[in-house]
């Protein structure tokens, strides 16, 4: 089980161009470089600004050789998760899990389990996707009012590591006004859900995070 990544304050009123994201390419061992590591988390309006975009991006620095091979894990599941209350506790999860070629979705719904761990209620199915292979064109799928996809996409983290490591090492003062992307040329796997915020309660703000668990 991981938990990482919160974002705080996403309003759910009508914004232009709001973007949120926690980025963390280089975790503990036990989930660094397997379908448990989370690499970004954003979340943002979406093209229709009655929906709202969550994506997660997992097993970060693949190589374009070895993205073709890697996979989504059965026995591993993202969940998304909501406070609409202002608690710092889930109101709501939206959870993936892989089962063969499919990524299946389930929620957003109030689970009866919290905290570390969770649960699926299968009677909160809201759909599913085929996974995009490396290479070939994006599968997206709509259901529900709902839009979900899984696969491979280039890293869209920008960050220039060495400039960051030359301000902590004191030979620089600050960073480029052009770096150098350290994360250009590697890949990701990616599940997004578009969802409309009608779905999400009636909060004018929301707390997210994302989680990785793994099946006992």
């Amino acid at each position: 089980m991981k938990k990482t990544k919160i974002i705080l304050g996403l309003s759910l009123l009508a914004v232009t161009g709001l973007t949120l994201v926690a980025a963390d390419h280089i975790d503990a061992p036990s989930v660094t470089g397997n379908a448990s590591d989370i690499t970004d988390y954003y979340a943002f309006q979406g093209q229709d600004t009655n929906n709202l975009v969550f994506a997660v991006n997992t097993q970060g620095l693949l190589s374009p050789n070895a993205t073709g091979a890697a996979s989504f894990n059965e026995n591993v599941m993202i969940e998304v998760n909501i406070d609409n209350t202002g608690d710092n506790v889930e109101d709501l999860v939206i959870q993936a899990v892989r089962k063969g070629d499919k990524m299946y979705f389930f929620g957003p719904y109030a689970p009866s389990v919290k905290g570390k761990s969770s649960t699926i209620s299968t009677t909160q199915a809201s759909g599913s996707v085929e996974i995009s292979k490396y290479g070939q064109s994006a599968i997206i799928s709509n259901e529900n009012g709902m839009k979900f996809f899984a696969g491979p996409r280039d890293d869209p983290f920008f960050f220039d590591l060495g400039q960051y490591q030359a301000i902590l090492g004191g030979t620089a003062t600050g960073f480029k006004a052009v770096g150098t992307d350290t994360f250009a040329g590697t890949n990701v796997l990616s599940v997004v859900i578009e969802v409309p915020k009608s779905k999400l309660g009636s909060a004018t703000t929301l707390n997210t995070w994302v989680e990785t668990k793994k099946k006992q």
